[in-house]
């Protein structure tokens, strides 16, 4: 049986697919590989999900930097990008290249940390020492800079709740009702965007309330408001639908500092 040591600084090798995981185990591993005897496919599996933790090694650790985020910056997870992060926390896409001096915004990395808040506003850290009457026990509540009483966005909403806020798989709670219902503003604030081009929420429209506080619509069969529109608290932003939903609903977020929260304290 032959065998041979292969060596990184002589070997170009695909850094995709089965060929590219192999070549970067004896890469990163100085073993003598076998070059010829193939191997059973139980340990072939194996040796190439071993392999598949190597090629993360020599890869760098970037994808999987840790440790605290200070308030205000948020740590860049895979799926991300600047557009979609800056609808998390309120700001445009142009807002965080600037503060975080990114000369181009498509490019960012995963585990890199960036800042989502201006200087010297409120991180997302704190907690109410209180959680408002009617939160689950034991449940964490985020406390907004300025704290708003929210209106139902729909008429008679507590009577056709048909899926409560869990914080997994559920991070609002869904409203169940018929095609063309109108959709309410829970509060005054800006429409910070009106489309359908997150994937899971339909036709989906967010409104920032203040500097901490957004709440968000999806679902929606027709959209009624634009991006950058004042609304007022009630006025109607749009029709209920099942737009990449199983069924008719609205499914209502709120979300203070970028985090979801649970919307029944902060509902009326």
């Amino acid at each position: 049986m032959k065998t041979g040591k292969i060596h990184a600084l002589k070997l170009v090798f695909p850094t995709t697919g089965r060929a590219g995981i192999r070549a970067a185990a004896e890469i990163c591993y100085p073993y003598t590989m076998n070059t010829q005897t193939a191997f059973p496919s139980k340990l072939t599996t194996f040796l190439l999900a071993a392999a598949a933790f190597a090629l993360a090694a020599c890869a760098g650790t970037s994808s999987t930097a840790s440790g605290p985020v200070p308030e205000g910056h948020y740590r860049v997870q895979s799926g991300d990008n600047l557009y979609r992060i800056g609808l998390r926390f309120g700001q445009s896409a142009q807002t965080l290249a600037a503060w975080n001096n990114l000369s181009d915004p498509t490019k960012i990395e995963v585990g890199q940390v960036l800042r989502v808040r201006p200087k010297g506003s409120p991180g997302s850290a704190s907690t109410s020492a209180r959680a408002p009457a009617g939160s689950a026990a034991g449940e964490t509540t985020v406390a907004p800079t300025n704290r708003l009483n929210l209106q139902w966005p729909v008429d008679n909403g507590r009577a056709n709740i048909i899926a409560a806020y869990n914080g997994g798989s559920n991070k609002g709670i869904d409203i169940g009702g018929e095609a063309g219902t109108p959709i309410k503003s829970a509060a005054a604030g800006k429409v910070l965007y009106a489309g359908e081009g997150l994937r899971g929420y339909g036709k989906l429209i967010l409104i920032s309330h203040n500097s901490s506080t957004l709440t968000a619509y999806a679902h929606n069969q027709s959209i009624s408001v634009q991006k950058d529109q004042t609304v007022r608290a009630g006025q109607v932003i749009g029709m209920m639908g099942d737009t990449d939903a199983e069924r008719v609903k609205l499914h209502f977020e709120v979300r203070i500092n970028g985090k979801a929260v649970n919307p029944m304290p902060y509902l009326n």
